[in-house]
């Protein structure tokens, strides 16, 4: 236990998983493994473990010919015991009834009673009674040939039921050997050498809250391109009140980046990165002990050695997710090669981990940051205002000569509303004001105008001193637009002042 704290921290704590899924049972420091006194109830599976889909047909009806039109399918997948059976059972009646036929050809010529006779040409010889007549036919179907019962031609008939026993064998021959080679060859078996773990883990990974599993191959030869694909089983009710038993959705694993295709040569963790778009974006670690749900894990491949497709399958259900936990690591670095501990296969230990879901950490995130909805409602502001002056500006382009030439200005209409944006825009970004003018608007007595009056002389006193820092001749071009306006006769100064109020 110490070189395990020296190796992950003192944040972890190793625990050990029970195969049953029943719940974790974790080791505190100079304890022993805590024993559950409450048995939790089994849940129905959809998928076991071993990958066993928990579905039975029924009330078929009519509907069950379909199987004995795929009889071929049909006899594969029964059981070995079956199997087994119809085997026997289709060999012994095709050779009784064969056997059959020769004795009622030697009872219909009368060889039975006459086989005896020195001069006599029987149609099979050496029969006399059904035990020889069967020994007759096992020897022909199986090229034994002893030597002592064969066919004459003085029996077309017996001819014409050799033809017909030779074209009977090869088909029963070829039908329930090959039934019987195709099962043998099925890659059920090899799904027995590829592992997953017994539970699977949340807890943060590249910063992201993760769900984990793990698989492994037992066997050296590979699975040439093997691919793993994730379901969430759940039933749900959709707003038109639809029930929906067992809905499955997708969980991405990685099919975007790839990261679903295997190279399964040593243990891999298959991880699925919880946003917004997967179907765990609310689920917490309080919301997953009220839950039901069940994920269903498929793993597919070629095996290298027949070069048949192999499906493994496992599930995991509601409590053999473990919160804030991560698998314990399984390969090291040997002298000369990598070395794999399958001992730790199944085992976790617990980290550090939000208890809240990730819809749950957006929202605080937001709530701990108020500027970002101002500053998105500023953006929206700016642009439907300029979405706004365009408009105004094609209008103004369409009047008449004389009305535009009776504003007096034809922009002035889009100098004014980009004056109005622009104050607007001052009410709307109060949060990009420095802090000071922040705490002048929150006391009380201060209205909007005199705000606006104290952030320009904020604003224009670095203007003043940018012209105070100006060469003098510059000083007097720039202070020269006020002497000028000084210098007008008042007829005019008064026609300015009439035409901008």
């Amino acid at each position: 236990m110490s070189a395990l704290r020296r190796k992950f921290g003192d944040d972890y704590q190793v625990v050990t998983t029970s195969s049953s899924g029943s719940g974790l049972q974790p080791q505190g420091p100079g304890q022993g493994p805590q024993q559950q006194l409450v048995p939790k109830k089994k849940r129905q599976r959809f998928v076991d473990k071993n990958g066993r889909c928990n579905v039975q047909h029924g009330n078929l009806g009519s509907e069950t010919s379909r199987y004995l039109s795929d009889l071929f399918t049909t006899l594969v997948d029964l059981k070995w015991r079956w199997n087994l059976f119809i085997f026997i059972l289709t060999y012994t009646v095709a050779w009784l009834f064969m056997a059959s036929m020769w004795w009622v050809i030697a009872y219909t010529r009368g060889d039975l009673n006459k086989a005896h006779v020195g001069n006599y040409t029987p149609c099979v010889a050496n029969v006399y009674n059904f035990p020889s007549a069967f020994l007759f036919f096992i020897e022909t179907e199986a090229t034994i040939g002893y030597g002592y019962r064969y066919i004459t031609d003085k029996c077309p008939e017996g001819i014409i039921l050799f033809l017909f026993q030779s074209i009977l064998g090869s088909i029963v021959d070829a039908f329930l050997i090959g039934c019987m080679f195709i099962k043998m060859s099925q890659p059920k078996k090899r799904a027995e050498t590829l592992m997953f773990s017994e539970h699977a883990v949340i807890s943060m990974r590249d910063g992201k809250l993760t769900l984990m599993f793990r698989v492994g191959n037992l066997r050296n030869s590979h699975m040439v391109s093997a691919q793993i694909r994730c379901k969430l089983l759940k039933s749900r009710q959709t707003p038109e009140g639809e029930f929906l038993p067992l809905d499955q959705l997708e969980l991405d694993v990685g099919f975007s980046t790839g990261a679903d295709q295997l190279f399964l040569v040593s243990p891999l963790t298959i991880c699925h990165v919880i946003d917004a778009k997967s179907p765990f974006y609310d689920l917490s670690q309080r919301s997953m002990q009220t839950e039901q749900f069940e994920i269903v894990v498929i793993l597919e491949g070629i095996v290298e050695t027949t070069g048949m497709t192999c499906q493994a399958r496992t599930s995991y259900t509601e409590d053999e997710v473990l919160w804030g936990h991560r698998f314990f690591p399984v390969i090291s670095l040997e002298e000369g090669f990598f070395k794999v501990d399958y001992s730790q296969f199944h085992a976790t230990f617990e980290v550090p981990t939000t208890p809240y879901s990730v819809k749950e950490q957006e929202e605080m995130l937001l709530m701990s940051s108020p500027l970002i909805a101002p500053a998105i409602t500023n953006s929206k502001e700016r642009h439907n205002s300029v979405d706004c002056l365009d408009g105004l500006d094609d209008i103004s382009t369409k009047l008449p000569s004389k009305l535009q030439k009776m504003t007096g200005r034809e922009d002035f209409p889009r100098k004014l509303l980009r004056m109005s944006s622009t104050t607007s825009e001052k009410a709307y970004s109060l949060g990009d004001l420095p802090m000071k003018l922040q705490r002048i608007s929150s006391v009380p007595g201060n209205s909007e105008e005199k705000l606006v009056s104290k952030a320009t002389k904020m604003l224009s006193d670095p203007m003043s001193q940018s012209v105070a820092d100006l060469p003098p001749k510059l000083q007097r071009m720039a202070g020269g637009g006020a002497r000028m306006e000084g210098n007008l006769p008042a007829k005019l100064r008064k026609m300015n002042s009439d035409r901008f109020t």
